[in-house]
């Protein structure tokens, strides 16, 4: 019988012997495109504020893992569909000008209306509840050489169409009625974004599962964000926020019994954590500047 394998005071040590095992390398290579992947649209997505639309393609991943399990094919051709019909529906939510609550609602909608599916296909489905686990939490650690491959080369295309649209869609997230006037086709590219999303929640789900992919979707964007306003460092932060959620959670998932998803969305949390106390930090030492400064009441140099 096989020793189970233990962390050393080494870390070389301990890189070493993850990197011994295939499934480790594939793990990696596979966690490493769905967190850039995820990372970067998910910025995007935090900063158009539709963290709900993700949330709901989140749980659109679900039935479609469920029904692909009923149907024997591929887990990700489910999450290709439902996540696309989602995006879809999402986008042809009744919205106006200015009403978010009603544009939330039709959202809401097409989550309850996922949620429901799933629970269907699962009852129909009969398996094993090892199988249930893998549909909602994801297998990372038993993902194929040409899962890998696929993986790569979906993100690879996600981030090339993301930086061709890259700038009118900044433009059209920040202000969309100037984006409007400057001819920028402002509902094609929210379609254009949320199918990007949908992609990439399908993608990323092959990795945590559906019902944690927004561990990779949000917290590293939203770690980002709070930590900086400036849009090259924040996309370069959320970038390595997700990597780093990835690679140290698989690493202390080796040398665990529990599953690679949970740690992966701890690690992306603590950063999260960590970001709000830094800002809250800076801002604090920011007010003792502001007060301490000549004039201001309350210093030497007040009523002079």
């Amino acid at each position: 019988m096989l020793a189970e394998p233990a962390p050393s005071w080494n870390p070389l040590r301990d890189l070493q012997q993850i990197l011994e095992y295939h499934f480790m390398i594939n793990a990696l290579l596979a966690g490493s495109a769905a967190a850039v992947m995820a990372a970067l649209v998910g910025w995007m997505m935090v900063l158009r504020r539709e963290t709900f639309a993700g949330h709901t393609l989140a749980m659109m991943a679900f039935p479609g893992a469920a029904l692909a399990a009923l149907a024997g094919v591929p887990a990700v051709l489910g999450y290709l569909l439902f996540c696309g019909g989602g995006a879809a529906a999402i986008w042809g939510a009744p919205r106006r000008a200015g009403s978010w609550r009603e544009e939330a609602a039709g959202v809401g909608v097409v989550q309850a209306m996922a949620l429901g599916l799933g629970f269907l296909f699962v009852s129909l489905y009969g398996g094993v509840l090892g199988d249930l686990e893998s549909l909602l939490f994801g297998n990372v650690l038993g993902v194929s050489d040409a899962q890998v491959v696929l993986l790569a080369v979906v993100a690879l295309a996600v981030l090339g169409v993301l930086a061709a649209i890259g700038r009118p869609l900044l433009l059209s997230s920040i202000d969309p009625p100037l984006a409007s006037a400057r001819g920028v086709p402002v509902r094609a590219l929210t379609l254009a974004f949320l199918a990007l999303l949908a992609v990439a929640v399908a993608s990323a789900s092959q990795v945590t599962g559906p019902l944690l992919v927004l561990a990779l979707l949000v917290m590293p964007a939203a770690s980002a964000r709070v930590l900086t306003a400036r849009p090259a460092v924040s996309l370069a932060l959320s970038l390595a926020i997700g990597l780093l959620a990835v690679w140290v959670g698989l690493g202390i998932a080796y040398f665990s019994a529990y599953p690679p998803s949970m740690f992966i969305a701890a690690v992306a949390f603590a950063c999260y954590l960590l970001a709000r106390a830094l800002a809250l930090a800076r801002r604090g030492r920011a007010g003792q500047r502001l007060g301490a400064a000549p004039g201001r009441p309350g210093t030497a140099g007040a009523g002079t």
